[in-house]
């Protein structure tokens, strides 16, 4: 609520020059317990602002910080759609539902990895032979991967990224209208247009650039789907709150996940799909 609050000051043009609020802490409390109590917030508004919070309000303002969504899986091997590839933790869709609640993320990775690991060590034991790479294509990748270093007339990666930050905290934030994600998906298809002339400098060896580069791909695709996920459920539950539709729809959403796919020629495909129903023994338990 308080994220949302904040939000809706900024949209509204009531927010603090850097697109937040103003938090003021001082004025509540002395200095001894603001230092006792947030040393590290106070060390880090001193060193990377020098901004005094025992004297002066700190700028603040809500970002990203979990994903509820995710690679879809096999809830007891974890396993991908893709055959040999697992998946755990925050990067697996499906454990927290439309919100996660505060310290679940430990519990998620300790049942769930281990699932994952034994289920990848039952996957490899059971192949009789290897997977055999096929020569051109791995040179086809190592040529994609080494092209922005020929490209001298190119966009550098930390540009790139810089926008397409921008796109998503604006359009693709806390509270989101169909404007604003048809919007944001206009800047993402102009942004991977820009990312195929990406260009870098350097050597191969800790090239932080060529690295950001190789992931823009990566981060323009999570982006895309984001929006267009969002955009198709047309309601608010949880942590995704749609200002155009403010509260859920039971009837249409209660019972369904949006899927992202990959069509038969690539392009990203958006559906949706019924919730897997409950095993018996784990209703048993919510029953209980």
């Amino acid at each position: 609520e308080v994220a949302r609050a904040i939000n809706a000051e900024v949209k509204a043009g009531r927010g603090s020059p850097h697109g937040g609020v103003f938090l003021d802490i001082a004025s509540r409390r002395s200095t001894d317990y603001i230092r006792r109590r947030l040393p590290s917030m106070y060390h880090q508004f001193k060193q990377l602002a020098d901004v005094d919070i025992t004297a002066q309000p700190m700028e603040v303002g809500p970002t990203m910080h979990y994903i509820m969504g995710g690679i879809r899986v096999e809830a007891d091997t974890a396993a991908t759609t893709v055959p040999g590839l697992f998946a755990a933790g925050e990067c697996a869709g499906g454990m927290h539902g439309a919100n996660r609640l505060g310290g679940n993320s430990l519990s998620d990775l300790v049942v769930f990895g281990r699932r994952a690991g034994l289920g990848a060590a039952q996957d490899a034991a059971a192949q009789v032979t290897g997977p055999e790479a096929d020569d051109a294509q791995v040179e086809e990748i190592f040529a994609e991967m080494r092209a922005p270093f020929g490209r001298e007339d190119g966009e550098g990666p930390y540009d790139i990224q810089r926008d397409l930050q921008e796109t998503m905290n604006s359009l693709v934030g806390i509270i989101r209208t169909e404007h604003e994600l048809l919007q944001a998906r206009e800047q993402i298809d102009a942004l991977k247009q820009r990312a195929t002339n990406v260009s870098v400098y350097g050597h191969q060896q800790y090239n932080p650039g060529w690295h950001l580069a190789m992931d823009l791909q990566a981060l323009l695709t999570v982006s895309e789907a984001t929006a267009r996920a969002a955009n198709i459920r047309e309601e608010s539950r949880g942590g995704h709150t749609r200002d155009d539709y403010p509260g859920p729809n039971d009837t249409d959403w209660g019972t369904r996940n949006v899927v992202i796919s990959q069509g038969v020629d690539g392009a990203m495909e958006v559906s949706t799909s019924p919730l897997p129903e409950m095993p018996a023994e784990l209703k048993e338990l919510f029953e209980e």
